[in-house]
């Protein structure tokens, strides 16, 4: 028996990256796994490459009915949602005197309504199946000032203080839904242009998307079922310095 063994686990962003790399593992730990992205190309690829029971969702994660419908899509296809990973994002490198509103609000739309509206209706399906897990991809950029990421680090800012209200509404409601974050720092994907190990100056080495979705499979699971509204940093101690 897998670690995720028959468990329903949709993932936005799925098609690279931290995402990718987390369908893999879920599907390797015998997850149910429903690739969520738009890049439809790109996504079924990937599912065709892991085979069934994988599927792919189209979903723009800014869009809320898309939200209703992906996910009741997925419920009458598999019967529940056991696991979301709000992996869906975007990176702006701008500082706090040059980014525009239009920039700001894209950014916001993708990375801190994506996985509000991601947690808002995950938690009411997986509730009514006794309970489930939730895991939003931050970044350690929520932690400290970021100068030229000021859209970028302000959103995943939202998205720690959300997981962290959702975890003690779930808590208090007791759906048995648990909401818990990873902050990566520089991690190779295709969205920060980083190569695995690329030594950066002040942070060490790059990490692998693999780094990442190891803390999320470790989230997702039952091993962390009394694991509820916490944030777990893997940056290889850049924020503890």
């Amino acid at each position: 028996m897998g670690r995720m063994q028959d468990k329903v686990c949709l993932v936005t962003g799925g098609a690279s990256g931290i995402g990718l790399a987390t369908t893999k593992a879920f599907a390797r730990e015998g997850g149910i796994v429903v690739l969520a992205d738009l890049d439809e190309a790109a996504g079924r690829e990937v599912v065709g490459g892991l085979g069934e029971p994988a599927s792919f969702l189209a979903l723009d994660v800014t869009d809320e009915a898309a939200w209703e419908t992906g996910i009741a899509q997925v419920v009458a296809r598999y019967g529940r949602l056991d696991v979301l990973v709000n992996n869906a994002g975007i990176l702006s490198g701008t500082d706090v005197v040059s980014t525009t509103m239009e920039e700001w609000r894209r950014v916001m739309a993708v990375n801190a309504d994506g996985p509000f509206l991601g947690c808002k209706h995950a938690v009411a399906a997986m509730a009514e199946v006794g309970g489930g897990s939730i895991v939003n991809v931050a970044s350690m950029a929520s932690y400290s000032g970021a100068p030229p990421l000021v859209a970028y680090a302000a959103s995943k800012a939202v998205v720690r203080s959300l997981t962290q209200t959702t975890a003690v509404y779930c808590m208090d409601q007791r759906n048995g839904v648990r909401c818990n974050s990873v902050h990566p720092g520089p991690i190779a994907t295709p969205m920060t242009g980083l190569q695995s190990g690329q030594e950066l100056p002040g942070l060490g080495a790059a990490g692998a998307p693999e780094d990442v979705a190891n803390g999320i499979l470790y989230l997702a699971s039952d091993e962390a079922r009394h694991v509820n509204g916490t944030a777990l940093v893997i940056d290889n101690a850049i924020t503890a310095r």
